[in-house]
Parts: C-alpha cells; sequence; structure tokens
C-alpha cells in the first residue's frame, strides 16, 4: 500500500445522494453563481431565491428580534427541546392555525420541525415504503423530487395546467394513481406559480384522493401571502374528506428563513391517518432526528400573537407592486409568454420562445449567460420540471427589480435572431 491507496477499502460515496441533489434549486443557483463575471462591477442582482429578507423592504418585525432576546436572557431555554416541539409553541402554532376558516387545531396534532424542509422529510420517510409512487406537481418545488429520491420513494409528475390558473389536471392525476401510490403534494399558494387555488378546485383534489385512497400533503409555506382575487384555503378544511399533512413555517410570511423553525399538522378527522400508523411513525421519525432550537421556539408565542397586522399588510402590498412590475416588463419582452399573472407566493413562470433567441438552446443556457453577460441570476425551469421556462422572483427591493429586468430585457434584446 502507497499513500493509502489500496482496492480493499470498505466504503464510497452513495450515488443515491449525488443523484438526489442533482434535482435541487440550490444545486442550479450555485451552478448559475459560479458562471457570474467578477470583472463586471455591477451588482448581481438575485432574482432565482425565494428569501427577500436580505432586503430593507422585507426585512423581519421587531417583535420577532425581540421575542428571541427575551428567551435568550431568561436563561430557561440553554437546554435541549422535545423531539417533537415544546407545549407551548405547539400550543402557539395550534392556536394560530384555529384562526383559519374556525378549524379548530389540538397541539397534539402540531410537530415542530426545523423548517418546512424537514417536515418534508419526515412526510417522504413515514410514507416510503418498498414499491410505493408520490404525486408530485410539474412544476412544483424540487426538493420533493430530491427526497422522495432519496427515499426511493416513485416519482409521478402530474401537470399543472397555466392557461387554468395553472390549476391540477385531475383527469391526468387519475391516469398516474394506483394501489401504490401513497399521498399527493398541493403546492398552495403556489412555488414556482404564484397561483392560489380556490376552495371549489381544493374540494375536487380532496375528492379525488379519496375516491383513490391516497392522502394529501399541503405545502403551506406561503400560506396568507395572496395578493389577487383568490383568497388563501387550508387544505385541511377537507380533512371530513381526505386525510391530510399540512407543513408550514416561519420563513415566508414572517421573512425568517434562517431561524429554520417549521411544523407539520395532521387533520384527519376520521381516524384514518391514526389507524394506519401515520401518526406512531412521525412520533417515532422525530425521535432520531434533530429538533428546531429552544429558544425560537419560546420566541414563537410572542412573535405570533404580537406582531402586528399592519407588518402582513405591508408585506402584500410590496409583493402586489412589484408582482405587477415583474409581470408588466416580462411580458413585453418578444421571447418570453407569461401565461399566469401570479397572485401569491413570491414567484412567476415564464415560457422562453428559444425560435426567437440566436445561439441560445435551452433554459440552463439562457440562465448561464445571463449570469455571465447581466450579472443577473434567475432560476432555470428545469429543477420545477418545465424545460425552457424560466422561475423568477419578485420579492426583492423594487428598484433592484427594475434594474434586474431592463438587464434582461437588453440581453434578450442583444441574442435576439436578426430577420
Amino acid at each position: 500500500m502507497e499513500n493509502g491507496k489500496t482496492a480493499n477499502w470498505n466504503f464510497k460515496g452513495d450515488e443515491t445522494v449525488k443523484k438526489a441533489s442533482a434535482w435541487t434549486i440550490k444545486f442550479a443557483l450555485k451552478t448559475l453563481r459560479e458562471n457570474l463575471n467578477a470583472n463586471d462591477k455591477r451588482a448581481v442582482i438575485p432574482l432565482g431565491y425565494g428569501d427577500p429578507s436580505q432586503f430593507p423592504s422585507f426585512k423581519p418585525s421587531k417583535v420577532a428580534e425581540e421575542a428571541v432576546i427575551d428567551a435568550i436572557q431568561s436563561g430557561k431555554f440553554h437546554c435541549y427541546a422535545p423531539g417533537d416541539g415544546t407545549p407551548e409553541a405547539k400550543r402557539a402554532i395550534a392556536d394560530h392555525l384555529s384562526r383559519d376558516h374556525g378549524m379548530e387545531i389540538s397541539p397534539k396534532d402540531v410537530f415542530l420541525t426545523l423548517g418546512g424542509r424537514q417536515a418534508i422529510d419526515i412526510m417522504l420517510t413515514v410514507l416510503a415504503r418498498p414499491g410505493a409512487n408520490i404525486l408530485l406537481p410539474k412544476p412544483g418545488y424540487s426538493f420533493y423530487e430530491a427526497r422522495a429520491t432519496f427515499s426511493q420513494l416513485e416519482i409521478r409528475h402530474y401537470d399543472l395546467l397555466p392557461e387554468q390558473g395553472w390549476e391540477v389536471d385531475l383527469s391526468h392525476v387519475e391516469t398516474l394513481a394506483d394501489d401504490k401510490t401513497v399521498a399527493i403534494a398541493i403546492i398552495n399558494p403556489g412555488n414556482p406559480c404564484g397561483n392560489v387555488y380556490t376552495y371549489e378546485h381544493l374540494q375536487k383534489v380532496a375528492e379525488t384522493a379519496k375516491k383513490l385512497g391516497f392522502l394529501v400533503i399541503a405545502d403551506e409555506a406561503y400560506a396568507h401571502l395572496t395578493f389577487g382575487k383568490n383568497p388563501f384555503v387550508p387544505m385541511r378544511v377537507f380533512s371530513s374528506i381526505v386525510p391530510v399533512l399540512t407543513l408550514g413555517s416561519l420563513s415566508k410570511r414572517w421573512m425568517l428563513p434562517g431561524w429554520r423553525l417549521g411544523w407539520l399538522v395532521t387533520s384527519d378527522q376520521n381516524g384514518i391517518l391514526q389507524r394506519h400508523g401515520i401518526i406512531d411513525s412521525i412520533k417515532s421519525c422525530l425521535d432520531i432526528t434533530p429538533e428546531p432550537v429552544n429558544f425560537i421556539q419560546a420566541a414563537l408565542p410572542k412573535l405570533l400573537k404580537e406582531i402586528p397586522e399592519d407588518y402582513h399588510l405591508r408585506t402584500l402590498n410590496l409583493l402586489r407592486e412589484t408582482a405587477d412590475v415583474c409581470y408588466d416588463r416580462l411580458k413585453d419582452i418578444p421571447c418570453f409568454i407569461c401565461p399566469y399573472k401570479p397572485e401569491g407566493s413570491m414567484f412567476v413562470m415564464v415560457k422562453l420562445n428559444l425560435s426567437l433567441l440566436e445561439g441560445i438552446n435551452n433554459d440552463m443556457e439562457f440562465c448561464l449567460r445571463l449570469a455571465n453577460e447581466e450579472s443577473v441570476v434567475v432560476l432555470p425551469g428545469y429543477p420545477m420540471g418545465l424545460k425552457n421556462w424560466l422561475r423568477v422572483t419578485f420579492a426583492v427591493e423594487l428598484s433592484l427589480l427594475e434594474d434586474g429586468l431592463e438587464r434582461i430585457r437588453a440581453f434578450c434584446a442583444r441574442h435576439a435572431k436578426k430577420h
């Protein structure tokens, strides 16, 4: 043996991890950042990532900061927290969610997680079994694909219909499902599409899931970030029809993604989740995973009760303004097709008409060259399941958004085919 080289080592990296990470938004954005031109002295404009907390207009409420300071200075929360969350934090979330549509939530149905991603981890871990499959939206949030791949859950993509407000294609769902289908994931308000589903559409989703025998994962990370004609409707209002697992977090509405605090809520008026062992499996999974930071949990009751409604209204007004600007400017660029004006979350999906561009062959190539030439980062559609589309975030400072959109317009004009 020389320099540790031998053919007899018994370990190697897991290729499944590499395969799973290739789905992620983080991987795509890292690739784009590596392609930025270091010689371009202009500010990089980040229109590819849903984290507005870095911008002054979207900064978190002072109440949230004070709540954490109070918790730390009390000296009571330097210890470990319970695996499924502290009783006070669970109660605070239950009370907060119970205000929606008059539906009472019990603290025993609330489980605290390290952000919304860990809630996804837990749900897919619990549901994975040999031969099982899960229905995921196309386009959707790519972490589901990454985690399902890692859990060896077969992924079956159902279509969203852009011309119908990105509604679920329920006829497509029925052709995909079989007796091994364990769940359908519904993201509302929509990431990456900016859509908000109506009560009637969500009821049809619930009825379809009941007929086909699987539960609904309701990804409500962007709950209440709505500024169009459709109000936010929580999926759990249909828990008399179908069992629902809901995830939420502090990351979006409260602009606190770095605090890594989320929740998983079970809603099932007929006791189906309990009878089928899902509740016990969630508890067991939480016993072997890290729990959210104790002093962050301790800050929750004050944060949820005392942040004024004016803070949330100001956020919605900002998002409405930037969404309008983003949509109007993008749809005026000839090589873009914008089928739907966003009414929620922080994103809009734009289709590329590559036939109008010279020397650009796909969405990733468009984004790489845009980053290199204009120092603007937008997300290609491939991580969300739609090739030759783009996801653009409008949750940035208005002046920065306008600068970024002008750079995109100039880039597209420069690369337009000459007739």
